[in-house]
């Protein structure tokens, strides 16, 4: 038997990920034609359009880029457009991450600053003894 000789193609692959309350998602981004789906359905015929162009944000600034591109993101958890602001922060790093472009980092930034960095506000968690975060009880004395 003869062995034969197989060059390897190197094929870039990036994965990315990005938080928003609860919800977690993972991007994966590898050479393409400029496909997205989001939890296997393609972007293009996501039902909740609010969701849709939030998740498109990212894609739309950065040009023709994402065009090269294609990007299969899995969403966890939350609500859905917790979960929308989470796919869109793991396509935003994931395409920065790339195209390794500081031009398009200074976009990103300019144009909402939590798109890369996160959104640190959480639920405030609620209290012993109560029914709610901030609830008191009533007083009837007044």
């Amino acid at each position: 038997m003869s062995m034969q000789t197989q060059e390897a193609k190197v094929v870039k692959i990036v994965v990315s990920s990005g938080k928003r309350k609860t919800s977690i998602a993972r991007a994966i981004i590898k050479p393409g034609s400029g496909r997205v789906w989001i939890n296997g359905v393609p972007v293009e015929i996501w039902p909740i359009e609010m969701a849709k162009a939030k998740i498109m944000e990212p894609l739309l600034i950065s040009g023709k880029l994402w065009e090269s591109v294609d990007i299969v993101v899995n969403v966890r958890g939350g609500g859905f457009m917790s979960q929308a602001d989470a796919a869109r922060a793991a396509i935003a790093r994931g395409l920065l991450e790339y195209f390794n472009s500081e031009e398009l980092k200074n976009i990103f930034l300019e144009y909402d600053r939590y798109m890369l960095s996160g959104d640190p506000r959480r639920t405030e968690p609620e209290k012993y003894m109560r029914r709610s975060a901030r609830r008191r009880w009533q007083k009837s004395y007044r």
